[in-house]
């Protein structure tokens, strides 16, 4: 079961996402899009058969009265690549959060372009994941929102550092204020999921915050233009799960 852990976190956290001669190419669109995922290779079949896939869309949430997130981010960017399905920012590991009396630290950022969770049916245009991880191996997501608004200064070295070809890794030499990714109010949405991209693999505590923060348009453009195509998984079915907040 550890192993199993492990190599979840090892999907979870690769720099350049699903790299290698036996690992088939996969798409957002296409042949080798979402609805064909698990037929590319038996090691994706958890894409089709889970069970407590997501994303999801994020409605009727039973309250359990939890408290907002104790976040304590430092400047936190060490590089950032565009690995072809996505714009993840590699990090010092330095920072943490307790969840469930369990430390998680967190390894890497990505982003999403629409967004891939909705709230009570909303689509944002962008939804940045902070993947954090337990020693052994156990992943915690969480998820902010971003609309469109005034522009969003913690983005600005990002964006600048933006690699123009795919799988070339830039480092970032300005700060970044992990912070200000995040909005003011901390509490959120909790349910059970996987990861939103192949393998899929579940068992992910996903944290996904009530509020949004902002990015301007020519912000999200930058995006866009980077990514070339959408990168959001279809919804997933709920399947009987709980949503608690």
């Amino acid at each position: 079961m550890k192993t199993m852990r492990m190599l979840t976190l090892a999907m979870a956290l690769s720099t350049i996402s699903m790299a290698g001669a036996a690992t088939p190419h996969w798409t957002y669109e296409g042949k080798a899009g979402p609805e064909h995922w698990s037929e590319l290779t038996r090691d994706f079949h958890v894409c089709h058969e889970g069970k407590s896939q997501s994303p999801i869309n994020i409605t009727h949430a039973i309250e359990g009265h939890l408290q907002p997130l104790d976040l304590e981010y430092r400047t936190a960017a060490e590089s950032v690549i565009n690995n072809g399905h996505t714009i993840q920012v590699t990090v010092n590991e330095e920072d943490d959060f307790v969840l469930d009396g369990e430390k998680f630290t967190l390894r890497q950022y990505h982003f999403h372009t629409p967004s891939e969770n909705q709230i009570d049916g909303r689509t944002f245009p962008l939804e940045a994941h902070f993947v954090h991880s337990k020693e052994d191996g156990d992943l915690a997501v969480v998820a902010v929102m971003f609309e469109l608004g005034k522009e969003n200064p913690a983005l600005a070295p990002l964006i600048a550092a933006m690699p123009k070809q795919e799988n070339q890794q830039v480092k970032i030499d300005h700060e970044v204020d992990l912070r200000a990714l995040f909005p003011q109010d901390l509490h959120y949405y909790r349910f059970s999921g996987s990861l939103t991209t192949p393998p899929c693999s579940e068992g992910i505590r996903w944290l996904v915050l009530k509020q949004p923060v902002t990015l301007s348009q020519a912000q999200l453009d930058a995006f866009k233009q980077a990514l070339k195509t959408t990168n959001n998984r279809p919804l997933q079915h709920l399947n009987g799960r709980m949503i608690v907040q």
